[in-house]
């Protein structure tokens, strides 16, 4: 992933988050996924193991897709909270993130 698509996406999930099309925080996410809610699920690269695999195995048994390629700074950095799991709930948002991600 090249550095201009990574910007754009982290300026798109900040556009998401002002459109109320986040869900953020590990009960919050983890409530969406198991409700078919989510559509795109961030969890931060340098998130604890634990947390990596609670949200990996979910999202494959509810299959909703993951991504790891953010630290937790820049995923707070665009949304501006401090949080290091990201529900993308809105289709259009989860769509183009997924075409500039390569996911």
């Amino acid at each position: 992933m090249n550095q201009k698509n990574k910007q754009q996406s982290l300026q798109l999930l900040g556009l998401a988050r002002r459109a109320g099309r986040l869900a953020t925080g590990e009960a919050t996410v983890l409530k969406k996924v198991r409700q078919h809610q989510a559509e795109l699920v961030f969890v931060a690269a340098d998130a604890a193991e634990a947390t990596k695999k609670k949200f990996t195995d979910k999202c494959q048994f509810y299959q909703v897709k993951l991504t790891d390629l953010f630290s937790r700074d820049e995923l707070s950095e665009a949304i501006g909270t401090d949080r290091s799991v990201i529900a993308v709930m809105d289709t259009g948002f989860a769509k183009k993130l997924n075409q500039l991600l390569e996911i």
